[in-house]
């Protein structure tokens, strides 16, 4: 029997939510306002860490199909949101080296544009048409973005159609496959934007905070930047596990708590 679209998205997943990191450019970049760019050499490092302790970066489908078949141990999801250029240049060579997958999550309509949303920092070239298809072609998943970049709370019904199930019908188009995952711009996500997900046929959705409604349509990620290290990054994974369990605590019911007590 089909889940009833009108619980909350976290009442429709597990809520153990695996550890995803949520990357944007990877490039050298001076001038960076929002803290979104990881350097080449930094981003290295990075992934040199995840694979000395024994982890392997991989895109959300394949976390998940692992998560399903009881084989997620030692995976950590690789997410860079708005399909930037570099991560065609300077991520994909460092994630192959190493054997990872990753997804990438486009905005269709703006491909081979730049990130005209963010005007206090520089322009930055995102991925072409041609590339999409190209990684598509080689095996790294491609999510959507959404239309625009626009953030999707407090948009109407028609326009919340738009953005998820458009995008995702444009993408497939493009890459010839289907598109599964979906990336809520700046993170915003309220309950309508995940019911909005689910209709339009994703498997899951990324989010960037833990809330009321983390589960498989608002799922939590971790900030990476510049500034994360060996022991910064051990540091958030810990944080992450302490989160995911506050949310399952907050969320369980009275009596299946009571009876952990005894």
């Amino acid at each position: 029997m089909d889940a009833d679209p009108r619980l909350p998205a976290q009442a429709l997943a597990p809520r153990l939510a695996p550890w995803v990191l949520m990357y944007h450019s990877v490039a050298e970049e001076d001038d960076d306002p929002y803290l979104l760019t990881v350097g080449p050499e930094r981003f290295a490092e990075q992934m040199d860490w995840l694979h000395r302790t024994g982890r392997r970066g991989v895109s959300v489908r394949e976390l998940l199909a692992a998560q399903s078949r009881g084989r997620e141990s030692r995976l950590v999801g690789l997410t860079f949101d708005d399909g930037y250029a570099d991560f065609a240049r300077h991520a994909v060579p460092v994630l192959r080296e190493h054997g990872f997958t990753a997804t990438a999550y486009v905005v269709p309509d703006l491909l081979g544009a730049d990130n005209h949303w963010d005007v206090e920092g520089p322009r930055k070239k995102l991925l072409t048409i041609d590339q999409v298809v190209e990684l598509a072609g080689a095996g790294w998943e491609i999510g959507s973005h959404g239309l625009g970049h626009q953030a999707l709370p407090g948009l109407s019904a028609a326009a919340l159609e738009r953005q998820t199930r458009d995008s995702r019908a444009a993408l497939e188009e493009l890459v010839g496959g289907p598109v599964t995952g979906f990336c809520y711009p700046y993170g915003a996500v309220d309950l309508p934007a995940t019911r909005a997900v689910r209709e339009a046929g994703y498997d899951y959705a990324c989010a960037i905070d833990h809330s009321s409604l983390t589960g498989r349509w608002a799922m939590p990620r971790c900030y990476v930047g510049d500034r994360d290290g060996a022991w910064r990054l051990r540091a958030k994974h810990g944080r992450h596990r302490w989160r995911d369990a506050v949310t399952g605590l907050r969320w369980a019911p009275p009596r299946a708590a009571a009876g952990e007590r005894r």
